[in-house]
């Protein structure tokens, strides 16, 4: 915390009996609760002193002699403690305001019986640059249908609260009200007679936003739970053991998913305008929900030009979002972070906002909403990830040094309207996050020490018969390698594949290996270079240019296909060479099953399998015994319960 906010004062509310605690409580009150060994009010005195509170004022109650004594019998916490009898249960915010003479004029609410973990600098930025008089900490959390929910606008002013139980079929935000509060204690004042017993939450928060009150929701993904329940308690004791409370500190850096909304976690329409238009896809949930259990965050980055063309108000679009959390949270699941793009570059809609009719730098393929989140969250790049349908979710994915998975459902990558080449092509958003979660780290650990015998500058050759799982594996060495720090580019041979109309017999006759041997020529020869890398489109089965990419000296290059250990490249920085291999028959479904994904009849499909395996396969076999390093993925792709993962597949 920066040195002028080291003396903050800070209130808990400790008067609670503890009663559906009470069999861990063996007579004490619930804020002595033990908690792997160190009672819950020690912790949280010692918590709130590392973050620069300086006073601490206890409101007791119930059992008030003994944590009386229990302070008595500690010594320097770090902070100083008040303890201060509020006499009668007068509620959260009516003991609050019966000792607001105490108080100063900013001062933090801490409920007793909760563990936190929380950047309390960040909180009082937040609170200070939107001019708020309250500042509630909130979190969405796997069991929104019943949890009492906070809802706010675009700059996180509340606008409303919603009490369990809510009204059935309503779509509310999955924003908790996580007891934490940053207050002013003018805002309070005018308050002092207010009903008893009064609850913050329930009450006289509620009344001060119908007043006109500012106040402000900060979501964060920190650690806060309440422990009030022997199940809650256990849980909150293995979350301290396995690090899960560490993991999420604000200082921690955070490995997110970046998420694309329409035809990736929704149903892919003309555009969703409605709450009604959107329709999850199957599995999304579950998918989510599996990111959430890893410790993933969860970030929605959507382009949403409907705002722009007046075909949807910033109001529905609130309306829609919430019934994406509300249908994910019936699942358990739920979404860390959202953001989205209201801009659109071009004129000429009925209904047009002109105001947001503006060439932006936040509209994907541009990375500002993932730049902005990488800020606010303390994301990794190098080891997250961007899941999205189209070419601009890959473009930005790209752009933003993140990992990139490209769908099959929605758009598919067909749009055509950018060269960009995922990282990953899998099935649909349930395979993305197997990816993700199980089969990525399976990959990593196949490499072996392989990452850390590779030197910057160095070429590495990965190659393999068609849909072995070359793409696959260079992806992951590359990710590896970047994690590491280095620099590392990733380049696949098919884009230099010749148009059908000018290739000649043989694999070596489909690729024009010298032009690109011409374009990487400045760096194989040592230097730095800016090479003209070409795009293939492997459904139009063209190529177009796709601009020239950064080459330093130092980067590591990993050139991948099925003639890269067929290479002999003049140059003399150290070459690597690696083949895939994989079992025959599932890479024959493979090739047959992507050569009918892209418009052949399966007569045709076999028809070109069976040329390749007369063509093709006996010299890329061959030239395995060049290889330094013989790697297998198939038993990591194939999964009991999914289809083969697909990865960005060679050409016919």
């Amino acid at each position: 915390m920066p040195d002028g906010d080291r003396d903050m004062q800070a209130v808990i509310l400790a008067g609670g009996k503890g009663t559906r605690l009470a069999s861990r409580l063996n007579g004490r009150p619930k804020p002595l609760v033990d908690v792997d060994g160190i009672p819950l009010l020690e912790r949280q005195v010692v918590q709130l002193a590392r973050q620069g509170v300086t006073e601490v004022v206890v409101l007791v109650n119930h059992a008030a002699d003994q944590i009386e004594r229990f302070f008595a019998g500690r010594g320097d916490l770090g902070a100083t403690v008040t303890l201060v009898d509020d006499g009668d249960p007068r509620g959260t915010s009516g003991a609050v305001l019966a000792c607001l003479d105490r108080l100063r004029d900013r001062f933090l609410v801490v409920y007793g019986d909760t563990l936190f973990d929380i950047d309390i600098a960040a909180m009082l930025r937040a609170h200070e640059a939107h001019g708020a008089v309250a500042t509630l900490l909130l979190h969405p959390n796997d069991h929104p249908a019943d949890s009492d929910l906070v809802e706010v606008d675009e700059a996180g002013r509340i606008t409303a609260f919603h009490p369990y139980p809510h009204p059935p079929g309503a779509w509310l935000q999955n924003l908790v009200n996580a007891a934490f509060y940053v207050v002013e204690e003018r805002a309070l004042a005018p308050y002092r007679d207010f009903r008893l017993p009064s609850d913050f939450a329930k009450d006289l928060f509620p009344r001060m936003v119908a007043d006109g009150a500012v106040l402000h929701g900060y979501n964060s993904y920190e650690y806060i739970k309440d422990l009030g329940t022997p199940k809650r308690l256990d849980k909150v004791e293995r979350h301290l053991r396995e690090g899960v409370v560490a993991r999420a500190r604000r200082a921690e850096k955070q490995v997110a998913v970046f998420v694309d909304r329409d035809g990736t976690l929704n149903v892919l329409r003309d555009y969703v305008r409605t709450p009604e238009d959107l329709e999850l896809l199957p599995g999304a949930t579950a998918a989510v929900k599996r990111l959430n259990e890893i410790e993933h965050r969860v970030v929605v980055v959507t382009n949403q030009p409907v705002l722009a063309r007046g075909e949807a108000s910033f109001e529905t679009l609130r309306r829609i979002h919430a019934r994406l959390d509300t249908e994910l949270g019936e699942g358990g699941a739920y979404v860390d972070a959202l953001y989205f793009c209201p801009h659109h570059p071009h004129g000429g809609f009925p209904g047009e906002v002109a105001s947001l009719k503006v060439a932006c730098d936040c509209r994907k393929p541009r990375t500002g909403m993932i730049d902005r989140a990488v800020a606010e969250l303390n994301i990794d790049r190098t080891r997250s990830w961007m899941v999205g349908d189209s070419t601009g979710d890959v473009l930005a994915g790209s752009r933003a040094g993140l990992r990139t998975v490209l769908l099959d459902t929605g758009e598919g990558g067909r749009d055509g309207r950018y060269a960009a080449v995922p990282d990953y092509t899998v099935p649909d958003f349930a395979a993305a996050v197997r990816l993700i979660a199980d089969q990525y780290p399976r990959l990593a650990a196949a490499l072996g020490d392989l990452p850390d015998t590779i030197g910057a500058g160095e070429l590495v050759l990965v190659g393999g018969l068609a849909r072995s799982g070359k793409s696959t594996l260079a992806a992951t060495l590359a990710a590896e390698l970047r994690a590491r720090g280095r620099r590392a580019l990733t380049v696949a041979m098919d884009r230099w594949i010749r148009p059908p109309a000018e290739r000649r017999p043989g694999v070596l006759g489909r690729f024009d290996l010298d032009a690109m041997l011409a374009a990487l020529e400045p760096w194989l020869a040592g230097g730095d270079a800016a090479p003209e890398l070409p795009f293939y489109d492997r459904f139009t089965r063209t190529t177009r240019a796709a601009g020239k990419v950064a080459l330093d000296a130092d980067t590591v290059l990993i050139l991948e296909g099925v003639p890269a250990l067929l290479l002999d490249p003049s140059t003399s920085r150290r070459v690597h060479r690696l083949h895939v291999a994989s079992d025959e028959s599932v890479r024959r479904d493979r090739v047959i099953g992507d050569l009918v994904a892209r418009g052949a009849g399966p007569d045709e499909a076999a028809r070109i399998y069976d040329a390749r395996a007369a063509d093709e396969t006996p010299v890329v076999l061959a030239a395995r015994a060049a290889a330094e390093r013989e790697l297998r993925v198939d038993g990591i792709l194939r999964t009991a319960d999914a289809a083969p993962l697909s990865t960005p597949p060679e050409a016919p």
